[in-house]
């Protein structure tokens, strides 16, 4: 088995989400969306927030870092009841009480 399928196991295995669920959490995406919501469920490829803000970059001059930081101190501002988000466009998950701020 190679690396990557394990990866990929242990991505779409309900076990190695169990600490996030119920917590406020960041997705950054391949595309210039990022996504902060409370995880609710990890299901088929997706991850499924609720009260989420799905934020695309493109629509401000704001850095992708910036916004999470402002909406860790700030609070997030949910445009998104629920949301699923495909799990192969995300390249990095952090809880948002994770988030640095300077």
């Amino acid at each position: 088995m190679t690396n990557t399928m394990r990866i990929a196991e242990a991505i779409s295995s309900e076990n190695s989400w169990s600490a996030l669920l119920g917590q406020m959490i960041v997705l950054d995406l391949h595309s210039p969306y990022v996504y902060l919501g409370r995880l609710e469920e990890v299901i088929a490829g997706f991850l499924i927030l609720v009260d989420a803000d799905a934020h695309d970059l493109r629509d401000t001059a704001t850095t992708r870092d910036r916004y999470v930081r402002e909406r860790s101190e700030l609070g997030v501002n949910a445009n998104r009841r629920r949301v699923w988000v495909r799990l192969d466009e995300v390249v990095g998950i952090s809880r948002l009480d994770d988030v640095v701020i300077d």
